[in-house]
């Protein structure tokens, strides 16, 4: 549980106030990696309580810096996050990373202000109030069938049903689509493991000693998924 904080910014306000708006409008793009943990609820002074993810964020390395006049045609900026033991590496990445060993390398569209090679983003680049983009990898199902993965009802539990309780029923045939099967008809197959991503979502809170933070509401993702936070 957390508790509210009298004398933070959030004092007195409900999450993700006016101060959310006004921050974007003066600071250049914010982005961070973190990896997903438990769930918690967060109180607010007023004793409204709002459940929310924790998640562990950073610290990330800038690794490269991309500009719209230069050789790439766009300006983003690439980013390292997690230690990787060097021998699992190609010799091509560690030349790009300086001989240090990194888990995930990822870039952020957008224009990268004041950062450089070598500079170091940690969790305390949110605030409490922010509004933020959420991207990560949903939970892997397997191969679902029609009424997991889509939402059938199924067939009838009587006359004669004896094994349709969960069948798609008819996908087609020679009256419809030519005798085939349509494009896009919704079928069992595999299903998750897909990128999924949530907007409009609030900072609770940030630690900047351990590097967590809690966003509102639920991320996608098992924990310990790679989750990519960016500023709206």
């Amino acid at each position: 549980m957390y508790g509210p904080n009298p004398a933070g910014p959030m004092a007195g306000k409900p999450f993700g106030a006016e101060r959310a708006v006004e921050r974007a409008l003066f600071l250049p793009m914010k982005f961070i990696l973190a990896t997903k943990g438990r769930m918690t609820q967060v109180f607010n002074d007023k004793g409204e309580v709002f459940a929310g993810t924790v998640v562990t964020a950073g610290p990330i390395v800038v690794t490269q810096v991309k500009e719209a006049a230069g050789k790439d045609g766009y300006a983003a900026v690439q980013v390292a996050f997690g230690e990787q033991k060097t021998q699992r590496l190609g010799k091509s990445v560690l030349g790009h990373t300086k001989g240090k060993g990194y888990k995930v390398l990822k870039e952020f569209r957008g224009e990268a202000g004041e950062l450089a090679v070598g500079a170091e983003v940690k969790a305390d680049v949110f605030a409490e109030g922010d509004t933020v983009v959420v991207s990560s990898t949903s939970k892997g199902r397997g191969f679902a069938g029609v009424v997991k993965r889509h939402g059938f009802h199924g067939g009838r539990r009587s006359h004669g049903q004896k094994h349709s309780e969960r069948e798609p029923g008819s996908i087609g045939g020679g009256g419809r689509a030519g005798g085939r099967v349509a494009k896009g008809m919704r079928m069992a197959g595999r299903m998750g493991s897909d990128r999924v991503t949530v907007k409009n979502l609030k900072v609770l809170k940030v630690n900047a000693e351990t590097g967590e933070m809690i966003i509102s509401g639920a991320i996608p993702g098992a924990p310990g998924t790679l989750v990519e936070i960016r500023s709206m």
